[in-house]
């Protein structure tokens, strides 16, 4: 489904006012509470176990009473679980176990790797299954409930239930995108690809720069970062630019000997992205088969942290795909 074609839902598939209730105050269960709660639902109970979780369902959720998890499930019609992917199959099982799922409940939860499936144990109970994973970086602050806006939401949800699944995430402010079940795991790991190595990334990078004397590497990386994030999402891997899509293997030596001297904990790093961008470059007609070689042998230099060449090599020989 185009989420931006996502039909506005009907007046009979828009959810009624609920109840909202959040197991697991992490960055994410109070962000959506308080979007929805602007859309006109009321959450009424929360729980919550670190300081912090506290704090932060304190400021987004305020009057909202912490509870246990099983009395957010007798309090609320719309339950959020809200907790790390690895925690949520046991939580569902424990949940479905205290008799506290009701029938006709919505039970939302937001993991990304999951699809409605993990909910089966409360949909035994009767309750309804929904998988709403906003494609968003969360902060744990209030700022992430404008960042809702416009954000696409992975849903998963059984068909009889697509509809009203696709109107919360309306109503959130978010665009819905529907998954597959099976291709939840994928879908995830495509946005951990792309979000979560960024951060390390730009952070790495940062690290160099005031290394390398730059008083703001923030200020100076914000423009090229902004622009390289513009023209890959417009133009994909015609995008690519720098030395190892020109086959520049002496400035990539360069930047190996210097990482080994000045920051050997990057190089291994370096090294993986280079090799990746060098298949790439090659199998779009970026990189020119005759520079390849004498690049393709500074990424395999042993004594650079390589314990030999990868795909790259063999895109040498001709084009090949890059399935990641």
């Amino acid at each position: 489904m185009n989420a931006s074609a996502a039909p506005e839902p009907r007046a009979e598939d828009r959810p009624a006012r609920l109840t909202v209730g959040v197991v697991g105050a992490g960055r994410v269960g109070p962000a959506l509470a308080a979007a929805l709660r602007l859309a006109g639902h009321r959450p009424v109970a929360v729980s919550a176990v670190s300081d912090a979780s506290r704090r932060r369902a304190a400021e987004l959720l305020p009057d909202v009473p912490v509870v246990e998890p099983a009395r957010v499930l007798a309090l609320a019609d719309l339950v959020l679980l809200t907790v790390p992917d690895d925690a949520l199959p046991g939580l569902v099982e424990g949940l479905a176990d205290t008799g506290a799922v009701r029938p006709g409940q919505l039970i939302v939860h937001t993991s990304g790797r999951y699809g409605a499936r993990v909910l089966d144990p409360v949909r035994r109970a009767g309750a309804l299954p929904l998988a709403l994973h906003p494609a968003m970086t969360f902060t744990g602050t209030p700022v992430d409930v404008q960042r809702l806006a416009g954000c696409s939401f992975g849903v998963t949800a059984p068909e009889e239930l697509r509809l009203a699944a696709e109107a919360l995430v309306i109503e959130m402010g978010g665009e819905p995108e529907w998954i597959a079940e099976d291709a939840r795991p994928l879908y995830h790991a495509a946005l951990a690809l792309g979000a979560n190595h960024l951060v390390t990334l730009v952070a790495q990078s940062m690290e160099l720069l005031h290394k390398a004397g730059v008083a703001a590497p923030d200020r100076m990386l914000g423009p090229l970062l902004g622009a390289a994030l513009d023209n890959a999402l417009r133009s994909g891997d015609a995008a690519l630019t720098g030395p190892v899509a020109r086959g520049d293997a002496g400035t990539v030596a360069a930047h190996v000997a210097e990482l080994r001297k000045h920051a050997p904990g990057t190089v291994a790093g370096y090294l993986a992205m280079a090799r990746t961008t060098a298949d790439r470059a090659l199998a779009h007609g970026l990189l020119k088969p005759e520079l390849a070689e004498d690049l393709l042998g500074v990424l395999a230099d042993p004594s650079a942290g390589a314990t030999g060449t990868t795909g790259a090599a063999g895109a040498a020989d001709g084009p090949q795909g890059d399935d990641r």
